[in-house]
C-alpha cells in the first residue's frame, strides 16, 4: 500500500472512544458519542445522536463496510433496523427490500461526525484524490431516509474535504491517527 493512502492505526481490539459536542446556535447543545467493540470479525460501532439523545448501532465488517444499522429513539425496540448485503441492497429486518436505497455503500446521520469517519478509514485515496458515494441519509426524528450523493476528497493525510450533494455544504475537517474527524467546523467539537 502507498504511503501517501489511508494508512490509520489500527483500532484496537478492546475498543475505541469518540465524542463530540455540538457548536450549532440555532439547536440545544447536545453530545454524539461513539464506543467501538471487535466482536465476531468485525466492529460494533453503539452510539447516542442528537439532543433527544437516539441511540444507534452500526455493525462493521473489519474493512469498515456498513452491514447493519439499528436505530433506538424511545423504545425498547429498534424504531429502524436496516440491513445490507454489503453490495448496495438494503432492507428491514423483517426481510422487505428498500429498494430507493439500492446502490448506497453508506448511511449517514446529520446529528454525528462519526458517520464520515467510516469512509474516511475505508476509502484507499491517495492525497489529491476525490471518491463519490452513495448514502442513506437517515433523519433521526422523522424516520425519514434520502438517497444522496457524498464526494470525499483527501487533501492531507490528516486532512479530508466532504461535499453533500443533499445540502450542497462543503467541509473540511481534521482527523486523527485513527481516521476519526477531530472537529468540524460550526457543527462538531471533538472532546474524547
Amino acid at each position: 500500500m502507498n504511503a501517501e493512502m489511508n494508512a490509520y492505526q489500527p483500532l484496537l481490539a478492546s475498543g475505541h472512544a469518540a465524542s463530540w459536542q455540538s457548536l450549532n446556535s440555532s439547536q440545544k447543545s447536545f453530545t454524539s458519542a461513539i464506543n467501538l467493540r471487535w466482536e465476531n470479525e468485525g466492529w460494533t460501532a453503539e452510539g447516542t445522536l442528537g439532543a433527544d439523545n437516539a441511540q444507534f448501532v452500526l455493525r462493521l465488517s473489519a474493512g469498515w463496510i456498513i452491514q447493519q444499522c439499528l436505530l433506538f429513539r424511545d423504545l425498547e425496540d429498534p424504531d429502524l433496523w436496516l440491513g445490507t448485503d454489503s453490495h448496495g441492497r438494503w432492507g428491514e429486518i423483517n426481510g422487505a427490500h428498500r429498494t430507493e436505497l439500492d446502490g448506497c455503500t453508506d448511511l449517514d446521520f446529520v446529528n454525528t461526525p462519526f458517520t464520515n469517519c467510516i469512509p474516511i478509514r475505508r476509502l484507499p485515496l491517495l492525497i489529491g484524490h476525490s471518491a463519490t458515494i452513495t448514502v442513506a441519509v437517515i433523519d433521526i426524528e422523522t424516520l425519514g431516509i434520502t438517497k444522496q450523493t457524498h464526494q470525499y476528497t483527501k487533501v492531507a493525510q490528516d486532512k479530508w474535504r466532504y461535499l453533500s450533494s443533499g445540502t450542497n455544504t462543503e467541509v473540511e475537517v481534521k482527523v486523527d491517527k485513527f481516521g476519526f474527524v477531530l472537529d468540524e467546523p460550526n457543527n462538531f467539537q471533538r472532546i474524547i
